[in-house]
């Protein structure tokens, strides 16, 4: 019996490539058809999503709730990393610099996103650096204290950062945060000083007000529990209406302050993602932000739908950060 030659085996692998290249140049396949085949299999693993804030707090239970249902459209998993810090975008902005634009890992896209680069410097860019997918929904912002506080109404807390100022802290979900900004819009207009502590996200905000270390938190409805079982206290709305939930509660601008803050936001996933992989990733969340689940939570939360197929939320993103450009540079705390 003779003795073949044996084939290394990266040599083999070589052959069988350029077997199945010339194959398909024969046939006259166009290369883009071998992306197109990716695309058509995807998903075949968990896909990751990053929220940005900590677990426990209002933006991680609806997403866990979404991600949960979309999941079911998918066809696989969603396994969701908590990854807080820098005001929400220390998440996006690291998926945005390592992450593979496979469609196997996407992020919450906060609205500081669209601020921070703003009030200092950044290396990713908000409108160049992300795949925008879909928009989701906004958040019901409020200030509240603990039940015991002495601070009866929003204008009681006002009147003391007058009177006392330096002395009158909240805290938020950290620095260009929404419940940063809005309180700061407040404080420019009614010409008082609140002392601002940020925190890495709610859960974290929260345990703290509990724990009398701060006066106030400025916050989205995460406190909803807090307040109805009466440990505390909300003070003031941001919306353009008073809440269904709580509708004794005055908004800003009853109170004569022109400050209305919903802060919508969506997914998005890293630059330069195949359209298919997007639309299939779309087309997942709409189905789920449809469910009665999903609707429920949102009722839970007093949020509304936001929903913005991709095109819609990134020409949205892009004319935001013009706009909030004017916003931060007008409240003193644009980058020198």
């Amino acid at each position: 019996m003779k003795n073949t030659p044996s084939i290394p085996p990266s040599s083999g692998r070589r052959a069988l490539l350029l077997a199945a290249v010339t194959a398909t140049a024969a046939a006259g396949v166009a290369p883009w058809s071998v992306a197109n085949a990716q695309a058509q299999a995807y998903p075949s693993r968990p896909v990751t999503l990053i929220i940005p804030w900590p677990a426990g707090g209002s933006t991680d239970r609806h997403l866990r709730t979404l991600a949960e249902l979309a999941s079911k459209h998918l066809g696989q998993p969603i396994v969701v990393e908590n990854k807080p810090g820098a005001g929400g975008t220390l998440g996006p902005s690291t998926m945005a610099q390592t992450a593979k634009p496979d469609g196997y890992t996407i992020a919450q896209f906060p609205l500081g996103m669209l601020r921070m680069p703003h009030m200092q410097k950044t290396n990713w860019n908000p409108l160049t650096d992300f795949s925008y997918i879909i928009g989701v929904s906004g958040y019901t912002f409020g200030l509240t204290v603990k039940a015991d506080s002495p601070y009866k109404t929003f204008k009681d807390y006002v009147e003391a950062a007058r009177k006392q100022p330096g002395t009158i802290n909240y805290g938020s979900t950290g620095t260009g945060s929404s419940p940063h900004l809005l309180m700061e819009e407040v404080a420019d207009n009614a010409k008082v000083q609140f002392v601002h502590v940020p925190f890495r996200g709610n859960a974290d905000l929260q345990s703290a007000l509990l724990g009398g270390h701060v006066m106030a938190q400025s916050d989205a409805t995460g406190w909803d529990k807090f307040v109805d079982s009466g440990e505390m206290r909300l003070l003031v709305t941001f919306g353009e209406q008073r809440t269904k939930r709580w509708p004794d509660v005055p908004t800003a601008q009853d109170l004569g302050y022109n400050v209305v803050s919903t802060s919508p936001y969506g997914l998005v996933g890293p630059k330069g993602m195949d359209p298919a992989i997007m639309k299939t990733l779309h087309d997942a969340f709409k189905k789920a932000m449809d469910e009665p689940k999903h609707l429920e939570v949102l009722g839970q939360l007093n949020q509304a739908m936001w929903y913005r197929n991709g095109d819609e939320y990134r020409q949205w993103a892009a004319t935001t950060y013009a706009k909030d450009k004017a916003l931060i540079e007008r409240l003193g705390l644009a980058a020198k």
